[in-house]
């Protein structure tokens, strides 16, 4: 595991996670494609929010099982927080919100959250 640094846009928001980036995501559903979302899931507790709590805002959609966040100040999206079937709480990082990735150097996995 590595540890990674993320934040929004502005900076307001700023977290660290430890994470592989063995598995990145790219989801078909209506929100993820719309932003261009590249995500790996973790434990809730592989991530830490350095600020920005009081700068987070939500949203949620369809089953309203992810709670979407954003930066109000923004607009970015850095994370979404839910839970597994088994109810282990998980984070959903945005991966193209992480410091000194290299994007070119991932292989996205397709998920079909449109049928979902």
């Amino acid at each position: 595991m590595a540890r990674h640094e993320g934040s929004c846009h502005c900076g307001k928001v700023a977290y660290v996670v430890e994470t592989d980036l063995q598995q990145v995501l790219a989801c078909n559903c209506s929100h993820c494609s719309r932003k261009g979302y590249l995500l790996t899931f973790v434990p809730r507790e592989a991530m830490t929010l350095l600020r920005g709590e009081e700068s987070l805002s939500t949203y949620t959609f369809n089953t309203h099982r992810i709670r979407h966040r954003f930066c109000a100040e923004c607009g970015c999206a850095p994370f979404g927080e839910g839970q597994k079937p088994t109810g282990e709480a998980t984070v959903a990082i945005n991966v193209r919100c992480l410091e000194g990735v290299d994007l070119s150097g991932l292989v996205p996995i397709p998920v079909d959250g449109r049928s979902f």
